[in-house]
């Protein structure tokens, strides 16, 4: 069958973008073929820095006949109404047919041949084609990420003519701009279809596939690397970068100066990827780094690209000369420079400054302290120390390295900065280990990147993310649909991962709370400091005075006794908070069971009880899984969904009677009474569970309740005409959800 051949030949595309609109242009072909009836048997997409390519293979010559019936009114239907449906159809009433006193317009339309539907579909792609960003040239009206400038439209071998903005189609396109066999292979060529059209660009030095460029990159590199008992340090993001960069990738080794090795290998690391897009090298006996890197070209030389690395080479000194610079500066500069400029670094307008942050960051981490095993003092010492090189020139140069280069001058520092000394006695062990929760502490930063471990490491990772979560939530940033400006998600996913591999037993309502109260009771001050900024500007004694007074009034130093009676005093709008604060945990950790296979429900089911301790939730969840799974949780399930559902239509009729079950009763039956004894049995033995948090035994006493259940509702009519039996089993039905909403809410759980 005939073949379509779509190739958009422009000047170059950034990188960044190639991946996406390979995408883009496969959705929005696939799209709108689907739209015009077209099948196909395959549809591929390739981008590279000059041009996206398209190949749909199987098409058919034309798309098929259609016949569609529409139904009309009746026969009898007055004029007007028939005259409405024959515009609407583009038929006379005699074309029209008569069934069962009802008008049918069956309407047959012939298919088009593709090569008609060929240009309109192209001239929308373009046209609407979603670039991340665009620019317009010359004197038409056409956006495209880069001017375009030809336009390859094969159908069966023949030229499909069109034009869009005045780039007319044809059969020509170009291959690389330097590289040729033959000079006259830098000359445009003319292609058939897409067999000859890879062969031909293949000859002219351009592959336009970008998984087979980034193969070649990542296979060349490493054997050039092995070639002088090197290893290339491979990176996945800038493997994929590069062979968005060139056509014909030639990775080259080149010279660092040895020198330079006395830097942190991330800085090196990141100033080669960031500015130059090498690729660093290690000596596969010690795993440092090599003074070596690898480029890639899109060009081979005659010297094999001695003179391309030798020139590259020198590019890198100039880079990393600056680096040394940032590097040698910020250790004269010094933490306590550093903290006193972020007091002039605003966090967020209503959030405060970077060091208004710091001081909540170090509060907090010396409350979480004693609950992850760390040194309350220490823990402080670290959250004052983490933020610090924000303001240093190096992570000003390359903000990736925020935390990283934290802890390389923290792990320097031959005593505390002046503005800490005292809180601690700094010792080598501290240092090593303050360096080492300075670099960690923004960690985990995605769902594949590990957790800290270390206790004083954990303390201020917790501070840091749950005083972005509750701070965004207090003034109402909190993620919308898709978007997710501040990365609370990720913070929140953050805290629920540290808390379960931690094993940390910390009620969250207890995490909350604080930062909350802090939050809040700055506020408050930033209020009354925009009240003195207004009185000082206004000049009136009155307003000067009632600002001062108000400031008396509101001692913003933070303790427990104040921060309960503030949140007393605030008591709407804390409740709000911690709503919808537990609510977004609750949904970040169904997320994260998902993953791992657990039911979203059970985790409501949990969470319904109230219980805030996420390892215990946890626990709970995964026990009361294992007991749905089997055929006695499955039943007792159903058995509680019944009990469930009678006592609700109970409560609409009015009250449902509680209190203590009898037995005994004249004409008990021996199921009830069973029932009644297994429900207090199992009471007792779920309490004890529970209190030792042994979930499991907790299931296997509700498991007991099975077959007492499956009896009772087998041999006992509930509602009896005898009012005290009536009373006496909605009783014990009340009693056999209360023990088992004891383990979780059942009510939530589907299936």
């Amino acid at each position: 069958m005939p073949q379509l051949l779509l190739e958009l030949f422009s000047e170059e595309i950034p990188a960044r973008m190639q991946a996406g609109a390979a995408r883009d242009l496969e959705r929005m072909a696939t799209d709108r073929l689907k739209a015009a009836g077209l099948t196909f048997d395959a549809l591929t997409t390739y981008a590279g820095p000059r041009r996206l390519t398209l190949v749909v293979d199987g098409l058919p010559a034309a798309t098929p006949d259609r016949e569609e019936e529409l139904k009309g009114p009746k026969a009898t239907a007055p004029e007007p109404a028939l005259e409405g449906f024959l515009r609407k159809t583009g038929l006379t009433r005699d074309q029209l047919v008569e069934r069962d006193g009802v008008l049918f317009a069956v309407i047959s339309q012939k298919g088009r041949a593709t090569a008609d539907l060929i240009p309109a579909m192209v001239d929308e792609i373009v046209r609407g084609f979603p670039w991340p960003k665009s620019m317009r040239w010359g004197t038409g009206t056409l956006r495209w990420v880069r001017p375009l400038k030809r336009i390859v439209c094969l159908f069966d071998g023949e030229v499909v003519p069109f034009d869009v903005d005045g780039v007319a189609s044809g059969e020509v396109t170009e291959g690389h701009r330097f590289m040729a066999r033959d000079p006259a292979d830098l000359a445009p060529f003319s292609v058939t279809d897409f067999a000859s059209y890879r062969e031909g660009l293949a000859r002219r030095f351009v592959t336009i596939d970008a998984a087979e460029r980034r193969r070649q990159i990542l296979e060349v590199g490493r054997a050039n690397c092995a070639m002088l008992g090197l290893e290339l340090v491979e990176d996945e993001g800038l493997a994929d970068e590069v062979a968005g960069l060139v056509e014909f990738p030639v990775p080259t080794v080149g010279d660092m100066d040895p020198a330079f090795l006395d830097l942190p290998p991330e800085v090196i690391r990141l100033s080669m990827k960031t500015h130059q897009k090498y690729f660093a090298v290690r000596d596969p006996k010690s795993g440092n780094l090599a003074p070596h890197f690898v480029v890639v070209a899109n060009v081979q030389t005659t010297d094999e690209n001695r003179t391309l690395a030798a020139g590259n080479s020198r590019v890198l000194s100039a880079r990393l000369n600056d680096a040394r610079f940032f590097w040698d500066e910020d250790r004269k500069t010094g933490f306590d420079a550093w903290l006193k400029k972020l007091e002039g670094v605003t966090f967020h307008a209503k959030l405060g400054t970077m060091a208004d942050r710091v001081e909540r960051i170090a509060a907090l981490a010396r409350e979480i302290a004693p609950l992850v095993g760390a040194d309350p003092d220490e823990a402080a010492l670290v959250a004052r120390l983490a933020k610090a090189d924000l303001a240093s020139g190096m992570v000003g140069e390359f903000p990736e390295l925020q935390g990283i280069m934290g802890g390389y001058y923290a792990g320097g520092l031959a005593e505390l900065p002046e503005s800490l000394r005292g809180s601690v006695t700094w010792t080598n062990d501290l240092r090593e280990r303050t360096a080492w929760a300075v670099r960690e502490q923004y960690r985990p930063q995605g769902p594949s990147d590990a957790v800290p471990t270390a206790p004083l490491t954990v303390a201020v990772a917790l501070a840091d993310k749950l005083d972005t979560l509750v701070g965004f939530f207090a003034i109402d940033e909190k993620p919308t649909g898709s978007k997710d400006p501040f990365a609370l998600r990720r913070a929140a996913l953050g805290v629920i991962r540290i808390l379960l591999e931690s094993g940390s037993r910390a009620p969250m309502r207890l995490l909350l709370g604080a930062p909350a109260a802090r939050i809040m009771f700055q506020q408050q001050r930033m209020q009354i400091d925009e009240h003195d900024r207004l009185a000082a500007e206004l000049s009136d004694a009155g307003l000067q005075r009632a600002a001062e007074a108000i400031w008396r009034e509101t001692d913003t130093a933070f303790d427990r006794p104040k921060a309960l009676a503030f949140l007393r005093t605030n008591t709407p709008r804390a409740i709000t908070l911690f709503s919808d604060l537990l609510a977004f945990f609750a949904d970040r950790l169904k997320v994260l069971l998902r993953d791992q296979g657990k039911r979203h429900d059970l985790v409501d089911a949990v969470f319904a009880l109230g219980d805030d301790d996420l390892v215990r939730i946890v626990r709970r969840v995964e026990a009361l899984d294992a007991f749905l799974a089997t055929d006695d949780g499955a039943n007792l399930l159903a058995g509680h969904r019944r009990a469930s559902n009678i006592l609700k239509a109970e409560a609409k009729k009015g009250d449902v009677p509680t209190g203590m079950v009898q037995t005994g009763l004249p004409n008990q039956p021996a199921e009830e009474t069973a029932l009644a004894f297994a429900a207090a049995a199992a009471q007792t033995a779920v309490d004890q569970a529970l209190e030792t948090e042994d979930f499991a035994a907790a299931m296997r006493a509700l498991s007991a309740l099975r077959a007492p259940v499956d009896a009772f509702f087998e041999a006992v009519l509930v509602n009896s005409d005898v009012p005290a039996e009536r009373d006496n089993r909605l009783k014990l039905l009340g009693q056999i959800r209360a023990v088992m909403g004891r383990v979780a809410d059942f009510d939530r759980i589907s299936g």
